[in-house]
């Protein structure tokens, strides 16, 4: 019996270690793909009713229902994102030109005829006692290499984000097979889950709905901040207001980025050009539209998945600080199955 016993003992310990090594091995294969396989899942996810209406127009062939929705999505990525990319360089290139032009116009002009700015850099003046020429050209220069900074870097996310081919490679050969059997790969993830099936249910369709209104929520809450922002380009005279308004709709998806990429260089180049009316516009309206962020989110996103609006300010910020741009929709979706596990287990121990 001891024997018996000790062979017992050492089998379960070689298979938990065997597990424990196969499970780090598996997470060192899948953590470079995780951020691509996770859109995929995600898209998957929210194509799924359409993929169920297609595949009834279809006659039941998930293999071209699946396969017309990954190059429906494959069109809709690639192509919006490499139009907006190419306006954005267009458009940012002729804001630096008009910049460089106004530095070079008011490299040797009084300070005090500079309206908005002049009370600023004549204290700076007075504290420092630097030359006005000298502080209106160090100005100048520290403008328009800011404004280059912000061009190369914003440049580069949207580049960026067109060339990684991989990943969308990636994202989208998975689109296909979860679209087509991603009911059955949940199936049996659900078959895994050891908890009743009335609470099984319940738990997965929270989870769906947070889905939702996290993803609705981030999108729509672009949106409307992109057409805030073109609104407020068209009222103050600025070029090209929808273009514009695209692309602060692309920036307020970026974690750590948002729309005042797009508003703030625009307030630059109105103070430059005197026109401080419009500028001091811009500025507020440009506040308000970076503000109405957390409330947008909040209301959008806690008013579908039934949670609390602490609870998504937590997930938004600690999954797009842990995650990137994917942690914005799974940092809200870990905290609800969390909460969910959590109500479950208080439920158990109270009846």
């Amino acid at each position: 019996m001891a024997s018996s016993n000790g062979v017992s003992f050492y089998t379960r310990t070689f298979a938990l270690l065997t597990l424990l090594g196969l499970g780090y091995l598996l997470y060192q294969v899948l953590s470079p793909l995780l951020a691509p396989l996770t859109w995929g899942v995600l898209l998957a996810f929210l194509l799924h009713p359409l993929h169920r209406w297609l595949c009834r127009r279809l006659r039941h062939r998930r293999n071209l229902s699946a396969g017309l929705l990954t190059l429906l999505s494959l069109l809709l990525i690639t192509g919006p994102l490499t139009a907006l990319t190419a306006a954005f360089v267009g458009q940012l290139r002729e804001l630096l030109e008009l910049v460089a032009q106004l530095a070079d116009a008011n490299a040797n002009r009084p300070l005090e005829t500079m309206p908005v700015i002049s009370g600023p850099l004549l204290w700076l003046r007075g504290l420092l006692n630097i030359d006005p020429g000298r502080l209106a050209e160090w100005s100048g220069k520290i403008t328009e290499s800011g404004l280059g900074q912000l061009a190369e870097l914003s440049g580069k996310v949207l580049l960026g984000a067109v060339g990684r081919v991989f990943g969308l490679g990636i994202t989208l050969f998975s689109l296909f097979f979860f679209i087509r059997d991603g009911s059955a790969m949940l199936g049996r993830v659900r078959r895994m889950i050891p908890l009743p099936i009335a609470d099984r249910e319940r738990l997965f369709s929270h989870v769906a709905e947070v889905t939702y209104a996290v993803i609705y929520g981030n999108v729509l809450t672009a949106v409307v901040q992109g057409l805030m922002v073109g609104v407020g380009f068209a009222v103050t005279g600025l070029p090209s207001p929808v273009v514009f308004g695209a692309l602060a709709a692309l920036f307020a998806l970026l974690p750590l980025a948002g729309t005042p990429l797009v508003w703030g260089p625009a307030v630059i180049a109105l103070l430059m050009a005197d026109r401080w009316i419009s500028a001091a516009l811009m500025l507020a309206w440009g506040l308000l539209v970076a503000s109405s962020d957390n409330v947008l989110r909040a209301v959008l996103i806690s008013g579908r998945g039934h949670i609390g609006t602490l609870t998504v300010f937590i997930g938004i910020i600690g999954g797009a600080m842990a995650f990137g741009m994917i942690g914005l929709v799974t940092g809200p979706l870990i905290l609800a199955l969390a909460i969910a596990l959590a109500r479950f287990v208080a439920e158990q121990t109270t009846t």
